[in-house]
């Protein structure tokens, strides 16, 4: 399996400024933090920029890796083809910087919500219309495979049904015995 990469992810710098903001802001809500305001100001605009540089986004033929994390780093790899949603949001801070926040959702996920959250990428639209695609196309190539393996010409496939039918033939075999002892006639 070929991992080539179709695109990576670039992100807006004024992502530092929105997440300056937003701890600024919360900072604020209690009476310690409005003293202590420019200071995780400082702090916040110092370690965003590490948190942005070690953010990165790869598209590949069938995954999406996503690494991010200065302390704890965290490499995510998603299967396109569990992807079951990717939402594009834009909350009004965000908005006034021009960023959009791209969720990823997918199937057999075991929480509530997003299972990876992206914050700043630049053409965060265009991104989400790529993988998008990548996993539209995926998916069409495996029907193709599909279809090509269901072809009952080949010794394989006919020996797989002989497996299945006997596999059949067995849990009958055992849901009668069971029918049989739950209700003795």
């Amino acid at each position: 399996m070929e991992n080539k990469c179709i695109t990576q992810a670039t992100f807006n710098p004024k992502v530092r400024n929105y997440w300056t903001v937003v701890w600024v802001f919360i900072s604020c809500i209690t009476v310690v933090g409005i003293i202590l305001s420019p200071l995780v100001a400082i702090i916040a605009w110092l370690v965003s920029k590490k948190i942005l540089n070690a953010m990165s986004a790869k598209l590949l033929e069938r995954k999406l890796v996503v690494k991010r994390g200065v302390i704890f780093v965290v490499e995510k790899s998603i299967p396109l083809e569990k992807i079951t949603d990717i939402a594009l949001s834009q909350g009004p801070v965000m908005r006034f910087f021009g960023l959009y926040q791209l969720s990823f959702e997918t199937a057999g996920q075991s929480s509530e919500g997003a299972l990876v959250s992206l914050i700043g990428i630049n053409d965060a639209k265009a991104f989400r219309e790529t993988i998008l695609k990548q996993k539209d196309s995926l998916s069409s190539s495996q029907n193709v495979e599909i279809d090509k393996s269901d072809m009952p010409d080949t010794d394989l496939a006919t020996n797989d049904l002989r497996a299945l039918t006997q596999s059949v033939q067995n849990i009958e075999k055992i849901l009668t015995t069971l029918l049989d002892n739950k209700h003795p006639r």
